[in-house]
């Protein structure tokens, strides 16, 4: 008769004991050698202290013979309540383990009895848990005791005592979405924080941008920790509305957020390992001593605005889109757009809508991919209704996401969008006709690893390409701008645009640039460039890094973090970061393997 392939969780558990057995014993080459020989191993935290993906089995040796001293790792197993599947020879499972001072979870793949990926991952740390479920908090005090403070006494003292007479641990530099779910996960760990922002409001940052200003990204890939939107909250949320649910959120979860609230100064001591943070807070300056500081200031945060010969004499009015008001005011203006992005596109629709009369000055081609598309094709299988329908939830979403390895998702992506290029073929040869200069990634992976390798050159369609095709979005593309006048725009083709209104929607400028402000450039060039995979792409140079550079992990300077991305990586990867910054509250050993490298200043 013929062999019988096992059963999948016979596989995996096999796999896992013999991971299991050879990692207790230390032996780092056996455990290796469980892995195919390009086999994978992604860590968020529990083994490395840090985010690091090892490639191939000289690195997970590398790595296992370094921290196994130190990690004690044990109980492998399929998780409790999980079934390993099979499918195409390919086994996989979720899986659950521990290591001394840690509790994780993961994914893992298995092709002819071998490891293909292995994705590990902190969910908490022994001894200090969240307080949730049987360990919620009471809430109210029972019995009689003198001197009782109501839990609103409680809250005013530390609004009043945080910053003040008692220091904070950890200052984060920026309340957006960033800020505050890291906020959020470091509250819920007792870890104590205070969030700064200029703005006066939790939520500004949103309500201040352009008024039609909506996100790209559907409801399931937006939901921010603990709590979740609502069932019929809107696939595509309102800038407003997205501000308004970010201020509810700060005020429910107890966070501490100074707004109105500039950061001027921060210098660290290397001897007493901690902060000098100056902030000007309501008028007020105050020097805040913490031990960590995260700079949440976000993908979006520094604008990238040119300097183009004759900014200075251009009578006209000029501006980063960051600073964008919207349309209303410029009907019977003639608008020029720099970039063919994002905003670019929502800045032009807008302006189009209101019979303004709009420019858009493409300089280098642009990923379009409509958003019905992307949501049925792209997002679809993890994130979306019908996601939710089949049972999968927003954590096994993401993790099901973190456990394909940056070097080969490019793999995964490019049929994708293969088939996107197929269906909506339409829309692409309409767009180039106009001149309108399209591309798919350096190597047709599309608009996910576009975003991870250079967090720009993309445009989620959700009308403004059928203006372009249709003409009524004017175009000039293969151009630069070679100077401005009083009145116009000169291209380096000759070409002169009539201008009362100059838009630059130029992007933003790596993270660190916030380092050399807030700290020195001398810092700023210690840690490097900000995001980004080394993949030797467009605005992503090499070497190859695994992972993004310098983001939610330790740096090269000591006690500095660097938080931000799309709401997805600020609700994922802020329990990465808080783990590792409530380890180091306690006083835990953390030793960091793989400290990142710098290669690029910015």
């Amino acid at each position: 008769m013929p062999e019988q392939n096992p059963n999948p969780n016979e596989t995996v558990s096999g796999v896992l004991e013999k991971l299991d057995t050879a990692l207790q014993r230390g032996d780092a080459k056996t455990a290796a050698e469980l892995f195919e020989p390009d086999g994978f191993w992604r860590d968020l935290v529990t083994f490395t202290w840090n985010i690091k993906t090892m490639e191939g089995r000289q690195q997970i040796a590398d790595m296992l013979s370094a921290q196994l001293a130190a990690i004690k790792p044990s109980s492998w197993r399929i998780a409790e309540g999980e079934q390993a599947s099979e499918a195409d020879g390919l086994a996989q499972s979720w899986i659950t383990f521990e290591t001394a001072t840690a509790r994780g979870n993961g994914f893992i793949r298995i092709r002819n009895g071998q490891i293909w990926t292995l994705l590990t991952a902190m969910s908490e740390l022994k001894s200090h848990e969240e307080p949730k479920g049987f360990q919620r908090p009471m809430g109210a005090l029972h019995g009689a005791h003198p001197d009782r403070k109501t839990w609103k006494e409680q809250r005013e003292a530390e609004l009043t005592e945080l910053g003040r007479s008692r220091q904070p641990y950890c200052v984060i530099v920026g309340g957006g979405q960033g800020g505050i779910a890291l906020g959020a996960r470091l509250r819920q760990l007792g870890v104590p924080a205070i969030i700064v922002d200029r703005h006066a409001r939790p939520g500004d940052n949103w309500r201040n941008r352009y008024k039609s200003l909506c996100l790209h990204d559907p409801v399931w890939y937006d939901h921010l920790p603990y709590l979740p939107f609502p069932d019929n909250w809107p696939v595509f949320s309102p800038k407003d509305k997205i501000g308004d649910w970010l201020e509810m959120y700060t005020k429910v979860m107890e966070l501490n957020y100074w707004g109105s609230t500039t950061c001027k100064s921060a210098t660290y001591d290397e001897g007493t390992s901690e902060w000098t943070v100056v902030v000007e807070h309501d008028g007020e300056q105050i020097v805040l001593r913490p031990k960590q500081l995260v700079l949440a200031t976000g993908m979006s945060g520094k604008p990238n605005t040119p300097s183009f010969k004759g900014m200075d004499v251009f009578e006209g009015e000029q501006h980063h889109s960051s600073q964008h008001p919207g349309p209303d005011g410029y009907a019977g203006k003639k608008v020029v757009v720099i970039g063919a992005n994002n905003s670019a596109h929502d800045i032009c629709a807008a302006l189009w809508e209101a019979g303004v009369d709009v420019t858009m000055v493409q300089r280098s081609s642009t990923h379009i991919v409509k958003s019905d598309s992307l949501m049925e094709h792209a997002l679809g299988a993890l994130y979306s209704e019908r996601a939710v329908a089949s049972g999968m939830t927003t954590w096994k979403a993401d993790m099901t996401f973190a456990s394909v390895p940056y070097k080969i998702l490019h793999e995964f992506q490019i049929p994708v969008y293969e088939k996107i290029r197929q269906l909506d073929a339409n829309l692409y040869d309409r767009l180039e006709k106009r001149g309108f200069m399209l591309d798919f990634g350096d190597d047709g992976s599309g608009l996910f690893m576009k975003y991870l390798r250079r967090g720009s050159g993309y445009y989620i369609d959700v009308g403004a390409s059928e203006l372009v095709a249709d003409g009524k979005i004017k175009l000039k593309s293969g151009v630069d701008v070679k100077e401005l006048k009083a009145h116009s725009v000169v291209l380096s083709d000759g070409t002169e645009l009539e201008a009362d209104v100059v838009v630059y929607a130029t992007g933003y400028g790596s993270m660190n640039g916030w380092a050399a402000d807030l700290i020195s450039r001398k810092v700023a060039d210690k840690v490097g460039k900000v995001w980004g995979l080394g993949s030797n792409t467009r605005k992503d140079p090499g070497p190859w890094e695994g992972e993004e550079r310098n983001m939610w992990k330790p740096t090269q300077q000591t006690a500095l973090w660097f938080h931000g991305g799309n709401l997805h990586q600020s609700r994922h990867y802020s329990q990465y970061l808080s783990l590792q910054l409530k380890a180091r509250y306690e006083g835990l050993p953390t030793p960091v393997f793989g400290l990142q490298e710098v290669h690029h200043l910015s």
